[in-house]
């Protein structure tokens, strides 16, 4: 199998200041929460035996974050108290500190000789970069760790749809889908005098931060860490991986590998994922490469889209027809109305759709048939296809562990019609597509699926 070290596209200088004399290199680890298959590591580790310097590994919790939930910050917490481990069974000191990233990274950065660090695509993580950039006195180099392809080799712009990034993406993958090599550090920083959280107690680290306390953990269901995103995706390989192609769109049949709440946080690499998954010689060609079209392409057009789009987390970012069309049926009367608090409570006509918040609230976790399915009623309950997209983005980026994401805010925009195409035109939805209770019922078994919700909503419930 090729093996390489770091492909030169995936590195980014983001200064212009000279790597000089100094204690330590940073690496800032921010987007690619792991030890395994991370480039910006690798490319630290290099870097620090090249100018013959100990490494540092930083990580630091935003303080001042209003959107991060208790589920969030705990199964973020549980992969980190891993990561640290085992990076530090490598002879790197990992510290792990709350505060502004900004600030702290800019802090620690005054005694190295460079800072490296991963690559994100939301607005808050690329002004972060850019503001540790033009402020620390350093060298500051960014590696892209967390897609397959590197966004600006794909293209240059938003993409409009998968039908149109599906090919570039599958121009390059020769290049960039081979497995990453790993390299020992020579210097030992283990003695290295920063101090940081202590992460055998993860409360005493959550009380240092805002967190909304309203969104329990969901530890009973999904832990956070590289062992359990690997563990999983063994189950997945050797398992429903063969029933992927013909089964993913059915609900009832958990013909998933759970990968979503493990790639927002870092703890696995899409690339170790899609190297494992063309391996197996586990279920059909058709299963492998049902799977790698959800993993490459499909998630690769939400980083695609969030990188190009400033307005991606708002109504605004949607295409002209789709605004149009949802314009001119906004009047339209709408069957059922609910309130958002209805919506939160699972208290609508729906029993399919109930199990699926339900499943969400409970579990963070949502069958992604389901997902669109329940974003769909949100937009044909609610008063204005602007309301509705509000409350869709704000219950996603609430109770799933991987709210807030880049597949977050573009497949919120999916169902406005963004990636899309006109359908023929409806009440409420004009030639949005529509996704309906009967088309469910045609296409699944969703008493079935609400039978399994039940049953974990009654296994939360009793350990509340």
């Amino acid at each position: 199998m090729a093996t390489q070290l770091i492909q030169s596209q995936r590195v980014k200088h983001l200064n212009d200041r000279d790597i000089r004399e100094g204690d330590y290199v940073v690496y800032w680890m921010e987007q690619s929460q792991r030890a395994q298959c991370n480039h910006a590591l690798e490319y630290a580790i290099r870097q620090a035996n090249e100018h013959q310097q100990r490494l540092l590994v930083l990580f630091v919790i935003a303080d001042q974050d209003d959107e991060l939930t208790l589920r969030q910050a705990t199964f973020m917490l549980e992969g980190l108290r891993q990561t640290q481990s085992e990076i530090q069974a490598r002879g790197i000191k990992m510290v792990v500190r709350c505060g502004s990233p900004v600030d702290v990274v800019c802090n620690v950065g005054k005694n190295a000789s460079l800072v490296v660090c991963d690559r994100g695509y939301l607005r808050h993580q690329k002004a972060w970069r850019k503001k540790v950039a033009s402020e620390v006195s350093c060298h500051v180099v960014q590696v892209e760790s967390d897609v397959i392809v590197p966004v600006d080799i794909v293209s240059d712009h938003q993409e409009y749809a998968a039908r149109t990034i599906r090919p570039k993406l599958h121009s390059h993958l020769a290049e960039f889908l081979v497995e990453l090599s790993t390299t020992p550090i020579e210097k030992d920083s283990m003695s290295l005098s920063v101090g940081g959280e202590e992460l055998s107690d993860l409360n005493s680290v959550v009380e240092k931060i805002r967190v909304d306390r309203t969104v329990p953990a969901v530890s009973e269901f999904f832990q956070g860490g590289t062992s359990q995103a690997n563990a999983q995706l063994k189950r997945f390989i050797g398992g429903t991986l063969k029933r992927y192609g013909e089964e993913r769109d059915r609900p009832e049949s958990e013909t998933l590998s759970y990968m979503s709440m493990y790639l927002h946080f870092g703890q696995i690499s899409p690339l170790a994922i899609a190297l494992e998954i063309k391996n197996s010689s586990s279920g059909t060609q058709n299963d492998r490469d049902s799977y790698l079209e959800e993993l490459v392409v499909r998630r690769e057009l939400s980083q695609n889209f969030v990188n190009f789009t400033d307005d991606y987390d708002s109504y605004s970012c949607l295409p002209d027809w789709a605004t149009e069309t949802l314009q001119d049926h906004r009047d339209d009367q709408r069957e059922h109305h609910y309130t958002r608090s209805e919506l939160v409570d699972a208290q609508t006509h729906d029993k399919y759709w109930n199990a699926a918040m339900n499943e969400m609230r409970h579990t963070g976790y949502m069958h992604n048939h389901m997902r669109m399915y329940w974003g769909k009623q949100i937009l044909a309950w609610t008063n204005t296809p602007e309301y509705a997209y509000r409350v869709a983005l704000e219950l996603n980026n609430r109770y799933f562990l991987d709210g807030r994401d880049a597949n977050s805010f573009a497949n919120v925009a999916w169902i406005f019609g963004n990636h899309d195409r006109a359908f023929g035109e409806r009440p409420v939805f004009g030639k949005v597509r529509p996704m309906t209770h009967s088309g469910l019922e045609r296409k699944s078994d969703p008493d079935q699926y609400v039978e399994r919700v039940n049953q974990r909503c009654e296994q939360a419930t009793r350990t509340d």
